[in-house]
Formats: C-alpha cells, sequence, structure tokens
C-alpha cells in the first residue's frame, strides 16, 4: 500500500491506496491503520483500495474545524470527492462503521454497497458499549481479541506493554488519535444513527465477530433491523478485531455486495 495526500476543503488527508479491480474505500477504526494492515492488503488482492485516515491519525495533520458527527460524515465525502471516486464500494470497521453509515444514511443515493465491521453508532443500556478511552495497555488484547495472546503479540510486536518507553509511544498515540475519535466516541459512541438507519439504501452486510468484548455482537441485530434487507455475517472465533482475526472471511462476507 501506497501513502498519499489528497486536499479537501479543511485539511490535507493522508490516505493508503493499492491493488486494482472495483473501486473500495475502507474507513478505519479507532486504533488507526497502517500500510501493513493484513486486512488492507487482503482487500486490494480483489479491489482498488484507498483507505483515507482520520485528520490526526498516523502522521496526518489535526483538523480542528471537525468537531461532530456530521462534520466526520460530510469531511469523508469530501475526501471522496477529492479521489474522484463515484460510488465506491463503503466499508467500515468499529468508528469507520460507524461513519460510513452516516455517509449511506446522509447520501443514500450515493451509496449503494455497504459493509459495515462490528460498527459503533448505537447505544444499549442492557449491553454498554466497554468505555476503550479508560483502558489501560495490557487490558486491550482480551478486550479486542477472541485470542487474547496472539492479540497481544499483534499490538506490541513482541515488546513489552509495561515498558517505559513502549508506555510513552503509545501514550502519546493515543492521546492524539483518541482526542479525534472522541469527538464522536465519548462519553459514548452514540449520536442519534438509529434514527438515521432507515434512510440507508445500500445494499448493506453487517460482519460481526462473535467474540466481540467492546461492542456485544447483540448491536449487530440493531444494524440487520434498522437498514432494510441488511444481512447479518456472524463470524466464529473472533472477537472485536475480526478483521485481523478473520481476515479472509470478511472479505468474502464482503464479496457478498
Amino acid at each position: 500500500m501506497e501513502l498519499k495526500t489528497v486536499a479537501t476543503p479543511y485539511v490535507p488527508v493522508r490516505y493508503f491506496e493499492g491493488g486494482s479491480g472495483p473501486d473500495l474505500v475502507f474507513l478505519h477504526g479507532a486504533g488507526g491503520l497502517t500500510a501493513e494492515d493484513p486486512f488492507l492488503n487482503a482487500l486490494a488482492e480483489k479491489h482498488h483500495v484507498y483507505a483515507p485516515l482520520v485528520p490526526g491519525y498516523g502522521d496526518s495533520e489535526e483538523c480542528p474545524e471537525i468537531r461532530t458527527m456530521l462534520d466526520f460524515t460530510l469531511h469523508t465525502w469530501d475526501v471522496v470527492a477529492a479521489l474522484g471516486l463515484n460510488d465506491p464500494i463503503l466499508v467500515g470497521h468499529s468508528m469507520g462503521g460507524m461513519i460510513a453509515a452516516e455517509m449511506a444514511a446522509v447520501a443514500p443515493n450515493d451509496v449503494t454497497r455497504l459493509a459495515l465491521i462490528a460498527p459503533s453508532g448505537l447505544w444499549d443500556d442492557d449491553h454498554p458499549v466497554v468505555d476503550f478511552f479508560a483502558t489501560l495497555p495490557f487490558e486491550m488484547p482480551a478486550l479486542l481479541f477472541h485470542d487474547a495472546v496472539a492479540g497481544a503479540a499483534m499490538l506490541t510486536a513482541g515488546r513489552n506493554v509495561e515498558d517505559p518507553g513502549f508506555l510513552q509511544t503509545y501514550l502519546v498515540t493515543n492521546a492524539r488519535q483518541l482526542g479525534m475519535a472522541g469527538r464522536i466516541l465519548f462519553p459514548i459512541p452514540e449520536r442519534g444513527l438509529s434514527e438515521r438507519l432507515y434512510r440507508i439504501k445500500a445494499r448493506t452486510v453487517v460482519i460481526w465477530g462473535d467474540s466481540d468484548k467492546l461492542i456485544s455482537p447483540t448491536y449487530a441485530h440493531g444494524f440487520k433491523k434498522g437498514i432494510a434487507g441488511a444481512q447479518l455475517v456472524s463470524i466464529p472465533e473472533a472477537g472485536h478485531m475480526v478483521t485481523v482475526e478473520q481476515t479472509a472471511a470478511v472479505v468474502e462476507a464482503i464479496g457478498r455486495l
């Protein structure tokens, strides 16, 4: 994947691009994205992938003008327009799924294929989404992965999570990235999406890992019920990071669109 820059009205946007095939825009979750992401590269085997970074992520500039859910939504539409894309397959994971769903609700005639992977955006008092803003580094693997041991190895690249150097990098990076994500996810990741899901006309697949401990799989049924004709794909032995634990199964589910 090649890291590039495209100009938008508010801020230059950094994005990854690669692969060949139908155009596909991938919107990442609150944890960010790298060129080495296995899911991104698996998508690029069958699609021409564009994966924009939310401002403030990676080496991209921050953008104080993007404050509300509508700002995030319209900004991402600005990115799609700046890239010269027309009706790409729209795929979003977690926070990115929330943004993708809002995009499809705001502009229902401009999205015909939509994949939502364990998206944020709904709220159920009986199944509250875990507050990952208050989660410590050593708690993350068990929260995000079905296999916590393998997940820890992926998150830390073998480094000790209690090492001061690791913690410093982790905290600095998270402060910058989650400061941006917090504008739509904190204190709870709910901005009225449930009232807009009916507007989505796209052929939609909702994908969820059966072992998701961050956002309960219960929410999958809320999205399926709210989006007319949506199909639900439940993937076993996968947590919230279903994209890296069961990459092939997620790619196959997207291929149903």
